[in-house]
């Protein structure tokens, strides 16, 4: 297995580039002095995103002691949304906070159709290229950045090892491998064991998007849904419905049926989703130690890196102190304060919600490169934001949910029903086509 821990060369490297970061904060928040120290920002998740902005308060509040932040639970990301639309349409922004949390896959839609929504943050002091290409390119419309990362989404693909080593293998076997020769290990583990290598939701599949961006491919070109012509896509969907025949993918019914059964009730001993899903495979305390991080087979064998889910925080045009928000979260979410010295947003946000951030820089501190006793000692979390400077940037689109659906349609029309590849594919596109052209 190819080893790909940072170096401390690399760290380095990433402080030196970040070298005048810390000290222009302080400048830019000298600068401030006098103003309205107090930010409002709508989130949602007390569990994740919430203590993960409070981490970034404690943080900043060291070189503004006078900061606040005023974080109200929205309790979704829909009713953020909403509350976007709302003041869009009754063309009044007053209504808005400072700071919104976006779901990444939302952004580009809101700052296209509800234009003056948010503030361009291309002026703040952060340096782009060491928050991940992948993470940061939600973000970014027509060139201009409009978020700041909050959680990485980057993929990991965890195995179950004592369950490999019962049936003749080790992590070692399952990294560096073609989907083929995974599929060939999956059928011998489940004949001998009865357990799937892999599960993803059946009408909900996010296997489809994470296989695909691995071979750095899109489900869009231009703008457009690439589907019908797209080979790469072709070639991703015919291995999902292999490895469903096969029994080597379990596909669930739904979210509670992926977390709570496949992985819940040990049906399976191989899981490969965003990262956020280490707390669902954490829930069996008897399995700990037992599990090990990889990345994912790829169609030609090279290491198959993507993301899945994650958020980003967006300035909104009614924010009054647009200096002191863009400089809050450069210092946090930016990476500015790990740069100083200061791993608080970090590293309290991973040790009290599990947010894994996506600066490389991060992942020098102690909490980011200390094994973890679940995932048999590995570092996994420095791993894990080595992985999200390695995901491929691809095409994103407005409609990356409407695309899933129809997508995660036409796999389980060819499994259930027999449908043919090329006519489920074109439906899939012919569908995407009716719900997203425009209605006059």
């Amino acid at each position: 297995m190819r080893k790909k821990l940072l170096s401390a060369v690399l760290i380095t490297a990433v402080m030196l580039s970040f070298s005048g970061c810390g000290k222009k904060s302080q400048e830019v928040i000298s600068d401030m002095a006098g103003s309205d120290d107090t930010l409002t920002v709508y989130a949602w998740d007390d569990n994740f995103n919430i203590p993960a902005l409070k981490a970034a308060e404690k943080d900043y509040k060291q070189v503004n002691p006078n900061f606040e932040l005023n974080i109200v639970n929205m309790g979704n990301s829909d009713a953020i949304e909403d509350a976007v639309e709302d003041a869009y349409k009754a063309k009044d922004f007053s209504s808005l906070p400072d700071i919104v949390l976006f779901q990444d896959h939302s952004i580009q839609k809101y700052v296209k159709a509800y234009s003056g929504s948010f503030m361009s943050v291309e002026d703040a002091i952060v340096d782009w290229d060491n928050l991940g290409s992948d993470k940061v390119s939600y973000s970014v419309v027509n060139g201009v950045h409009y978020g700041f990362p909050v959680d990485s989404g980057t993929t990991i693909f965890a195995y179950r090892v004592d369950i490999l080593k019962e049936c003749g293998y080790t992590l070692e076997d399952v990294t560096d491998i073609t989907w083929k020769e995974f599929d060939e290990i999956g059928k011998d583990v489940y004949q001998k064991t009865g357990k799937y290598l892999i599960s993803a939701i059946g009408k909900d599949n996010d296997l489809i998007y994470m296989m695909l961006q691995a071979e750095g491919e899109s489900q869009f070109r231009s703008g457009s849904p690439f589907i019908v012509g797209n080979e790469k896509l072709k070639e991703v969907v015919e291995t999902i419905v292999q490895l469903a025949n096969d029994n080597v993918l379990y596909l669930a019914e739904d979210w509670d049926d992926y977390v709570d059964n496949a992985i819940g009730n040990d049906m399976v001993a191989g899981v490969y989703d965003g990262n956020w899903i280490i707390s669902s495979i954490q829930q069996v305390k008897a399995n700990s130690g037992k599990w090990e991080i990889t990345y994912a087979p790829t169609f030609t064998g090279i290491p198959g890196y993507a993301s899945n889910g994650g958020s980003s925080l967006c300035v909104t045009s009614n924010c009054k102190n647009s200096m002191l928000a863009k400089d809050f979260l450069a210092y946090t979410f930016g990476g500015g304060s790990a740069i100083d010295g200061s791993s608080i947003t970090y590293d309290d946000a991973l040790l009290n919600a599990g947010v894994v951030g996506s600066c490389v820089a991060a992942a020098g501190s102690d909490v980011y490169t200390q094994g973890v006793e679940y995932f048999n000692n590995q570092p996994i979390y420095a791993t894990i934001v080595e992985y999200s400077q390695l995901v491929p940037s691809v095409e994103q689109s407005d409609y990356h949910y409407v695309c899933r659906k129809y997508m995660s349609q036409a796999v389980l029309d060819i499994i259930e029903n027999g449908t043919d590849i090329d006519e489920a594919l074109a439906t899939a596109e012919t569908e995407y086509k009716k719900e997203t052209e425009p209605k006059y």
